[in-house]
């Protein structure tokens, strides 16, 4: 027997599924519109195609990188670096979040100075780091990861100190110990808070990354990026704008996949 309560369930789950489809189809409009314009403008002569390039130019340098197998060099160099200073980050992050939350006297102590790390402009630091550690891909993960490290200090030990302060007095009530405080109530009640810090993280590599590569790469998509404008090949720079808008779009795909995988493992 269906119920009222069912029907409005099932009208409402397919207006929603509606809505979203429709969501999706305006978006690819919009995207489809956008690039319409653009090539359009650019065979009309509205715009300079030698400065803004075009989609069919792109396209074709694309293709012509694919065939020489090149793209998939800079990208990968790219990607590599992101992934490492990523993962570089979050887990020293999280790592010594989890020190200072564990000695209070040490958090106050260094509280200030993370804050003035991470008011402080990166680009500024990346020539030293690059004049300290040379030209090479170590001085660029090291600068992606001075961009992500703080952020993820603060966020993370911010979310250690907001726990119930009820849960932690049960735990030590039973007799448990400072780890145990740990392990069963702070970092489970922070999964949400970390992976948020993740998708955060995850912008913030990639920037880092950029900015090393534009001072110090000898390949990588922001290696491209500052040779195709120095030498006039916009098609280049482009393209390889396009390429790190769909990596970071990848990229966190995959946090916001894994954050469903973590909520359905807690409820």
């Amino acid at each position: 027997m269906i119920t009222k309560s069912s029907e409005k369930q099932a009208a409402f789950i397919k207006n929603h599924k509606k809505q979203r489809m429709m969501i999706t189809l305006l978006r690819l409009l919009v995207l489809i519109l956008f690039i319409a314009l653009w090539e359009g403008a650019s065979n009309y002569q509205l715009i300079d195609a030698f400065i803004f390039s075009s989609p069919s130019r792109i396209l074709q340098t694309l293709s012509e990188m694919v065939i020489n197998g090149s793209i998939f060099y800079h990208t990968g160099i790219t990607l590599f670096e992101i992934l490492v200073s990523f993962s570089l980050g979050t887990f020293l992050g999280v790592l010594i979040a989890i020190l200072l939350w564990w000695n209070h006297q040490v958090s106050k102590i260094l509280e200030p100075y993370l804050v003035v790390l991470n008011s402080l402009p990166k680009t500024a630091l990346a020539p030293i780091l690059i004049v300290w550690l040379g030209h090479n891909i170590k001085s660029i993960i090291i600068i992606a990861l001075t961009v992500s490290i703080v952020v993820t200090i603060l966020n993370t030990l911010n979310g250690f100190h907001s726990v119930d302060k009820d849960k932690i007095k049960l735990i030590y009530t039973f007799g448990g110990s400072k780890m145990d405080v740990l392990r069963k109530v702070v970092i489970p009640a922070n999964y949400a808070n970390i992976i948020s810090t993740m998708k955060v993280n995850i912008g913030l590599s990639l920037i880092g990354v950029i900015i090393g590569e534009l001072l110090a790469a000898r390949a990588g998509l922001g290696y491209l990026i500052i040779y195709g404008s120095q030498v006039f090949k916009m098609d280049w720079v482009m393209m390889s704008l396009i390429l790190l808008a769909l990596l970071a779009t990848g990229l966190y795909q995959g946090i916001v996949y894994l954050e469903k995988k973590v909520s359905r493992y807690n409820m």
